[in-house]
């Protein structure tokens, strides 16, 4: 699919995505906390699909209403299949892989695309502590693992990704851990571990003593009952919805509706970026205005929260000076490697990038040029490169921009709905 963007001004309300960090979580809680679940506003990008076929394939019944909300009833882990497929999904496999341990049964976890070259030594070097025979291909995908994970005292590291310490805590919840903790070495992205924390206690698993982000301690067990019926809302996402905002900081004046301002998303830091970049901002209850204007260079550190990234090189390509985002090392390891992806992606336009250890410096403020661009199959290149068309000189052409649909479907046609200029190409391969 290819896609061709206009220089455009845009206006107007739209409601914010489901947020798939929340969607994933809940997939997962769902099915560990057992009962019946009804999960309201529920994501569809392909990461929410391959949670719910995850799910399914490991023991829980999934129904979707007529309401668009999906019923979900799980008397806890039991295999249906001996292979689990988590998609493309960062956040499937490192997640899911500790729950899919629970199983006697010789589980294989397969995945696609960028996935299969992503690492996964964490599991190698951790699982095996914990009674579980593992069989990678020398550190990636797929895993064959063999349970049932038997929790104990345990060091990580956790510079990498939370994402591993989030498929540990949730095993654990559901393997009766009493008396031991997770030790963790240099955690990153800590917002998240929250989120995860959060959605745990939503949904009456046994949830550790938070100590300083170094420990997670567990202590009795919360048994829940079978006939327990809960509901979760997933709340708006902020990853997201980054990129419409800085689309109205760059290109408009814009509302974003559905965003919790008390969210504990990591993204949610894009309101700071955007003040500091002197964007018109305005945060109501339930939903926030932002327009274009002046805007000036500004210095972020997006260590805890990587996947800000794309938005922010957007907004810092259209700021005056040179802008500085510090956490490049968190990014080699995503759909692409996005830090050397937005260098050459942006330098087509004429945005000049500089990586340099651990920060990126943006020089913005000079007109971006039409070029041809890729999206390398990494949905955020292709978001940025979108929004960073919006007021380039002329038109901006996006292949392979069909990478959208594993977190946000629907941005395209978002992005229309509040008056970009935009066409859709579709090709016999692509559609």
């Amino acid at each position: 699919m290819q896609v061709k963007i206009d220089p455009s001004t845009i206006y107007g309300a739209i409601q914010a995505p489901a947020s798939k960090s929340s969607m994933q979580r809940a997939c997962a809680a769902s099915l560990l906390a057992r009962g019946e679940t009804i999960i309201k506003n529920p994501g569809h990008s392909n990461d929410d699909k391959a949670a719910l076929g995850v799910i399914h394939v490991l023991g829980a019944q999934v129904e979707e209403l007529e309401d668009g909300s999906y019923k979900i009833n799980s008397a806890g882990v039991d295999p249906a299949t001996d292979t689990v497929n988590c998609g493309e999904s960062g956040l499937g496999i490192r997640m899911f892989a500790p729950i899919v341990a629970l199983s006697k049964k010789r589980i294989t976890i397969n995945g696609e695309g960028s996935l299969l070259s992503r690492p996964m030594d964490f599991f190698d070097e951790v699982l095996p502590q914990l009674g579980v025979e593992i069989d990678s291909n020398k550190g990636k995908l797929p895993l064959k693992l063999k349970g049932p994970l038997q929790p104990k005292t345990i060091d990580i590291d956790g510079s990498l990704s939370s994402q591993f310490l989030t498929g540990l805590l949730m095993a654990y919840a559901a393997s009766g851990a009493n008396e031991v903790g997770i030790r963790v070495n240099n955690l990153k992205s800590k917002p998240y571990v929250d989120l995860t924390l959060k959605i745990m206690r939503d949904f009456g698993l046994n949830t550790p003593q938070n100590r300083e982000y170094k420990e997670f301690y567990f202590t009795k067990q919360t048994v829940n009952s079978l006939n327990l019926k809960r509901a979760y809302t997933v709340e708006g996402d902020w990853s997201g919805a980054a990129f419409l905002l800085v689309a109205g900081a760059i290109a408009g004046d814009i509302t974003i509706k559905g965003l919790d301002i008390d969210s504990t998303q990591a993204d949610k830091k894009i309101l700071q970026a955007l003040t500091d970049a002197h964007a018109k901002i305005q945060i109501n209850k339930n939903e926030i205005q932002v327009g274009s204007g002046e805007l000036k260079a500004f210095h972020f550190d997006a260590t805890d929260c990587p996947d800000l990234f794309p938005p922010l090189v957007a907004l810092a390509a259209y700021c005056s000076g040179t802008s500085v985002i510090k956490g490049v090392s968190r990014l080699a390891h995503k759909e692409s490697d996005r830090g050397l992806t937005l260098q050459d992606e942006f330098g087509k336009m004429g945005v000049q990038i500089l990586l340099q250890d651990d920060t990126m410096s943006i020089v913005g403020g000079k007109k971006l040029h039409a070029a041809t661009l890729h999206s390398r199959h990494d949905h955020r290149i292709a978001m940025a490169c979108a929004v960073a068309a919006l007021k380039a000189s002329g038109e901006i052409v996006i292949d392979e921009a069909q990478a959208i649909n594993k977190s946000y479907p629907d941005f395209y046609a978002h992005l229309q709905s509040l008056g970009a200029k935009l066409d859709i190409i579709y090709s016999t391969l692509s559609a």
